[in-house]
């Protein structure tokens, strides 16, 4: 059966989410988790969450899908042991350190890949269950072709998302905000750098091409699209910074849909709480252009009229929705938004009014236009109908019992319900009847009165005896039964522990710190080589969703899981800092794979590098081979989107150059081939001057992006010298240039 999967940042949202119909539910604690400004649970919460769903049959995953530093090793696994004490079904993991403890710990919770792993093809599924994933929750750039490719020969359990906020950056893996601000994506501390306005700009020229939310996607909608998902094990709803009522609406849709009960009305629906506008997203081959909503990137609302004129000093709108009292909506004029919600409303003759369903008068200070289009972005009336269902139940479940009730006896009551038995004795010894005895349609109805519990009554056995039962003792039987059954389900799962077998030490020999170099051009490349730099990445470097993997000669730069599958035993290969390696145990488990080198995560500062160096020494008798990036423009986020082509410039990237620009600086975008686009930090990163002090990394890895052959060559025989120590002249530029988090410990 297809699982729907529902997000919960807190205990409302996930009653919300049980009570309309999910078979599952994700959530996050305080720590570890991609959603850290979500409300999230902490030990306490998360007993009642877990018992609260598994006595409805629902299953919990909690998400420990940030990168972990070395100094948080020990929390992370004092957390795995309290989830798995707790009776979580699974954790969604990202770092290869939470992934190894994991799967090699817990016998009873599933390890998932998340989808920040950047999981898209056969060849990564099939690593991550050669590693012990009990699941793989797929990139969402991954076409639905591909997902059942996927899930025909890689043969594991996939989740997908249907629906919700989409990261622009591929798979979830942005280092925007980090570099910028400090607080990292792959922290769970998002600051939206998505969702700023930018300037597009020719550079070429020197001219605007304007100013919108050109790096803001519209939401997720596939609900037209449910029956192509019912071969795929889970549908994954996101939202968990989002209200219960979202949460409320947005599962019901999916439940109806899945079960084929939904109408067109059902699917409007939608629209009447947060959106950004719909896309059927890249699995359903959305064309990349429109995968942004550029006008806005909050909620957008659904249109519902707009004005037609000015009368005795009230605004006069046409209506093709209900407007209501007490609604909020959203006047777009000239561009500029007016929002407000609607205290008074009137009719023609400007007498108050609760609805309007053709045409509706209000009064504003603000000027408006005849021609602005008029949005609701909410339906009060629909979201109270919403608030009164956050906590129903969606499903009850049968109760059996037996009653054996005689004179001098005290009452025997065997029960049956949730897949569990228990057995009751009253304290009272019954009497004979006098004149009433008690009657099995009395005992039905006692036992019937489960409103307040998540049984229905389903078979009762009882027979009479000329037997007095006080109603009390038949409904204290009842409360206490369906305690015991509860606690019965809940301690029903077994919580085991494995234990892990000895790892081979694996460790290098320490080399004199030399360059590496990877380059976008040929040029580039040929500039390297003249300078003198032995090994420079240039047409080898396989990253997600880049290339079809094929027969190559020589050292390969791997950035995604499915490269290292498929080349670890033909090629020697370097695995790339998309891999975000931030901890010892990562990189022992990529050189386990084959790795030569290991390239750190742009999220290190020195501090941390130190720590992981340290710690695999410890672990390992030895050293790790490492790569780090020291110069050049960080990727900020890699995307299957193109803003040059939704501003109508497709094609001109071979001819020009573009950047976006906002309050803080400029941002160059370097277009690929296949469409794909990267988005550079206009500050170059710059560690040259910080190269003979770094202790235990062996390559020291040049960036080119958008330099010339000139440029280059220059950056190499500077870096060179000083990495020889025959300069020393101060490299670093502080109108040009950053050390990214190299002294700073990012959030």
């Amino acid at each position: 059966m297809t699982e729907l999967l529902a997000p919960a940042g807190n205990m409302e949202a996930l009653k919300a989410a049980i009570g309309n119909g999910c078979d599952a539910v994700y959530l996050g604690m305080q720590k570890f988790g991609a959603r850290a400004y979500s409300s999230n649970f902490d030990p306490e919460s998360l007993k009642e969450a877990v018992e609260y769903a598994h006595l409805r049959g629902v299953k919990i995953y909690v998400t420990m899908n940030t990168i972990v530093f070395e100094d948080e090793i020990e929390d992370m696994k004092k957390q795995l042991h309290l989830l798995n004490d707790i009776g979580v079904d699974g954790v969604i993991v990202q770092d290869l350190a939470v992934f190894d403890y994991a799967v090699n710990h817990f016998a009873d919770m599933e390890t998932h890949c998340s989808t920040q792993m950047g999981i898209d093809d056969v060849e990564g599924a099939l690593l991550c269950k050669e590693l012990g994933s009990q699941r793989v929750v797929l990139a969402r750039e991954t076409p639905i072709e591909k997902v059942k490719e996927i899930k025909k020969v890689a043969d594991i359990p996939l989740e997908v998302f249907i629906h919700g906020a989409l990261c622009v950056s591929y798979s979830g893996n942005c280092l925007m905000s980090g570099l910028i601000g400090y607080r990292s994506g792959n922290r769970g501390r998002c600051v939206g750098s998505c969702r700023k306005l930018y300037e597009l700009m020719d550079t070429t020229t020197g001219t605007s091409l304007g100013k919108n939310y050109i790096l803001s996607t519209k939401d997720l909608n596939t609900i037209d699209r449910i029956d192509e998902l019912r071969d795929i094990d889970s549908l994954k709803i996101e939202g968990r910074m989002k209200e219960p009522v979202y949460v409320a609406n947005v599962v019901s849709k999916y439940r109806l849909a899945l079960d084929g009960e939904d109408g067109s009305e059902d699917r409007e629906n939608l629209n009447k709480t947060f959106n950004r506008t719909y896309t059927k997203g890249y699995m359903f081959h959305e064309d990349p252009r429109d995968i942004t909503n550029i006008q806005k990137p909050n909620n957008y609302g659904y249109e519902i009229g707009k004005i037609t004129g000015f009368f005795k000093g009230m605004y006069e709108i046409a209506l093709k929705e209900p407007l209501n009292q007490n609604d909020i909506i959203r006047i777009d004029h000239e561009n500029e938004d007016v929002v407000f919600p609607v205290v008074k409303l009137f009719d023609r003759a400007g007498n108050l009014v609760n609805s309007a369903d053709r045409k509706g008068y209000i009064k504003i200070k603000e000027r408006l236009s005849a021609g602005d289009i008029v949005y609701k972005t909410k339906d009060y009336l629909y979201h109270k109908e919403l608030e009164a269902a956050l906590e129903k139940e969606f499903m009850r479940f049968g109760l059996n019992v037996k009653v054996d009730a005689r004179p001098g006896e005290k009452m025997l009551v065997e029960a049956e319900g949730l897949g569990c038995r228990c057995t009751y004795e009253s304290e009272e010894v019954l009497g004979e009847a006098i004149n009433s005895p008690t009657t099995r349609d009395q005992v039905i109805k006692q036992f019937a009165k489960l409103g307040d519990t998540i049984f229905r009554l389903n078979q009762v056995e009882f027979e009479e005896h000329n037997v007095f039962i006080p109603v009390k003792v038949l409904n204290n039987a009842r409360r206490e039964i369906v305690q015991m059954l509860y606690e019965a389900k809940i301690n029903s799962k077994k919580r085991g522990l494995k234990e892990p077998g000895a790892k081979e030490k694996i460790a290098f020999e320490p080399k004199a710190p030399y360059l590496t170099a990877s380059v976008t051009t040929k040029e580039q490349y040929d500039a390297c080589i003249r300078a003198g730099i032995q090994e420079v990445y240039f047409d080898n470097i396989v990253r997600r969703n880049q290339v079809t993997y094929e027969e190559r000669e020589g050292e390969l730069l791997l950035g995604g899981y499915g490269g290292i599958y498929y080349y670890r035993n033909t090629n020697p290969f370097v695995t790339d800092y998309s891999l975000n390696v931030v901890n010892s145990t990562s990189c022992y488990e990529l050189h386990r794979l084959g790795a030569k080198r290991v390239t750190l995560s742009y999220e290190l500062n020195k501090t941390q590098i130190r720590d992981l160096i340290d710690a695999y020494y410890e672990a390992n008798d030895g050293y790790p081979a490492l790569e780090m990036i020291v110069y050049g423009r960080a990727p900020l986020l890699f995307t299957k989107y193109c803003p040059l082509k939704k501003m109508g410039q497709c094609g001109q990237c071979k001819k020009k150059q573009y950047e976006l620009k906002d309050e803080y600086g400029t941002f160059p975008i370097l277009s690929h081939e296949d469409c794909t686009t990267t988005i550079l930090n206009g500050k170059i990163l710059n560690l040259l001057d910080e190269m003979p002090a770094i202790e235990g990394v062996e390559a020291f890895r040049l960036n080119f992006t958008i330099e010339s052959p000139e440029e280059v060559e220059k950056v190499v025989r500077a870096a060179m010298d000083k990495l020889n120590g025959t300069s020393g002249k101060a490299l670093f530029n502080h109108e040009t240039d950053t050390r990214g988090h190299f002294n700073k410990e990012i959030l």
